[in-house]
């Protein structure tokens, strides 16, 4: 079953389509699927529109620190996918944000990670006035 989306977000996908049918230039895809396009700019001294049409679900942490700095004009062309500047070999894989999900975290004694938490060690003193 497919997720029931609203009309304006449907119009807006549509016009999203619309425009990068129209205008888009394709500069390239990242390792998550995500298309990356670019408008030329008509005017000069004006920075050319950049966008990115995500692969599933929109997570904008999915772009790729080389994307991003594209995306934000701090580069002028994307850097290449293997780029040691950005990939370390002690970095983890990517996870997608989880906040408000069933897999976000849970501390303990939070209601849906049982309600139960250690109790305390005995070195806290509530104040008191006095």
């Amino acid at each position: 079953m497919s997720e029931k989306i609203s009309l304006i977000t449907w119009m807006a996908n549509i016009h999203i389509r619309f425009v990068t049918w129209r205008r888009g230039n394709k500069v390239g895809t990242d390792r998550f699927g995500n298309t990356y396009y670019r408008a030329p700019s008509a005017i000069a001294g004006v920075k050319e529109r950049r966008w990115v049409i995500y692969a599933g679900e929109p997570d904008a942490s999915k772009v790729p620190p080389e994307w991003h700095s594209w995306l934000h004009h701090t580069t002028k062309e994307p850097l290449p996918e293997g780029n040691s500047a950005f990939h370390k070999p002690w970095q983890k894989e990517h996870l997608p944000n989880l906040s408000g999900s069933l897999q976000a975290y849970r501390p303990p004694g939070h209601q849906y990670a049982g309600g139960q938490r250690v109790r305390a060690t005995g070195d806290y003193e509530p104040w008191t006035p006095g």
